[in-house]
């Protein structure tokens, strides 16, 4: 079966040496195929890699993939002789954002993300394969954070917590915490006459004031709360400007809204909206 390849080789001018450089792509699903137990495509990979020398710049734009195949490209990189060079130009998420750590310097555009959270997989068998299978994730999961630590400097249950938060970062919370070294800057064109800064003062990069930090699990569970907050009360209200709770239907134990929804079945609603 022919190999589903992820990445891309490219040769390019450095604009600002002249000299040619390499460049590798890599885009959509990490090994969606197969990499765990195939010996022919991480070899593939290190065969291509080690096939030139000089600097290398490793575009990303994936949503993540295998967490093997991302640990062995990680430590491909990582041992390469050449400077690389990681910019990130549309997202880095999941197994995506173990690579991009392998960089020795990490570049995000202005409008990217990059995503960390707990690895996942699926299992079958009894109590004692699925106690397996999550010993097999803790283990995985400290592994990542092995080089989240070597590039961040962040603490070890910081980073456990991001990831059980499923975080999300635009480009200025990533070089905040450290994710990434710099923003990619647009190439400047020098300023027509009359159109410099008139009151003499340097124009800041609003970029540098905001950053965007967000987690899937707390959104949740504060629409969760919002919503057992507004019905999740089992006593009757009533007042001027109060909604008043229909009292549940004889032979019901469940309170409804004044819409005739019980509490439950507004649950079951959100859950479905959620998924």
């Amino acid at each position: 079966m022919k190999t589903k390849k992820f990445w891309n080789w490219k040769k390019a001018k450095n604009q600002e040496t002249g000299a040619e450089e390499r460049i590798l792509e890599l885009s959509g699903t990490i090994a969606e195929d197969s990499w765990f137990d195939d010996d022919v495509t991480p070899q593939l990979f290190k065969d291509e890699l080690n096939s030139g020398t000089g600097d290398i710049t490793v575009w990303i734009n994936s949503p993540g993939g295998d967490c093997v195949a991302a640990a062995q490209i990680y430590n491909m990189l990582a041992g390469y002789k050449g400077k690389v060079t990681v910019k990130i130009d549309g997202i880095a998420a999941s197994a995506a954002s173990v690579i991009a750590m392998a960089g020795d310097t990490v570049l995000v555009s202005p409008v990217s993300m990059l995503m960390i959270h707990n690895p996942a997989t699926m299992a079958w068998g009894d109590h004692a394969e699925m106690q397996k299978a999550m010993d097999m994730l803790s283990e995985v999961k400290e592994s990542i954070i092995n080089a989240y630590v070597l590039k961040t400097g962040l603490s070890r249950p910081k980073l456990s917590h991001l990831m059980d938060a499923e975080t999300w970062m635009d480009a200025n919370k990533a070089v905040e915490l450290g994710f990434a070294d710099d923003i990619m800057a647009r190439a400047k064109t020098e300023p027509e006459e009359g159109e410099g800064n008139t009151d003499g003062e340097e124009k800041k990069s609003p970029s540098a004031h905001s950053s965007m930090l967000f987690s899937r699990r707390a959104a949740d569970n504060a629409l969760l709360n919002k919503v057992i907050a507004k019905y999740g009360e089992k006593k009757p209200k009533a007042g001027v400007g109060e909604q008043a709770r229909i009292p549940a239907p004889e032979g019901k134990n469940e309170p409804e809204t004044e819409t005739g929804r019980s509490v439950d079945a507004l649950m079951e609603r959100l859950n479905l909206l959620k998924r």
